[in-house]
């Protein structure tokens, strides 16, 4: 599976799962460590968790694919799953605004906002 198609992918369980603010972000030309970042946004910890087993359950079943690891979804806080090309972070609002993924990585054309 390409990695912009593995990005959708993840986007679209995050948006079943009602996430709030969902964004891909081309790094590509800035980073080796992955192709793309998905980021979104929860509306309480419950649901930053249960988003990231929506991800995690949703590639499992449709594309057989399982995260090379994933961290502080125990929390609600935020949350990683890497996919290699792929990293999927998922934040609390409050998070959110504190790392402000999307302003690191901009480069002023890489951010795309995911429509359904």
């Amino acid at each position: 599976m390409e990695s912009l198609e593995l990005a959708k992918e993840c986007c679209k369980a995050l948006s079943e799962k009602k996430a709030q603010d969902i964004v891909i972000v081309d790094v590509r030309e800035q980073t080796i460590v992955c192709s793309y970042f998905v980021i979104a946004s929860g509306r309480s910890t419950t649901q930053v968790h249960a988003l990231g087993d929506a991800v995690e359950e949703k590639l499992k079943k449709s594309c057989s694919i399982a995260p090379l690891r994933g961290e502080g979804f125990r929390e609600g806080r935020w949350g990683v799953l890497d996919y290699g090309d792929v990293v999927v972070h998922v934040f609390n609002e409050e998070s959110r605004l504190f790392y402000y993924l999307e302003r690191l990585w901009d480069s002023g054309r890489n951010v795309t906002k995911y429509e359904d």
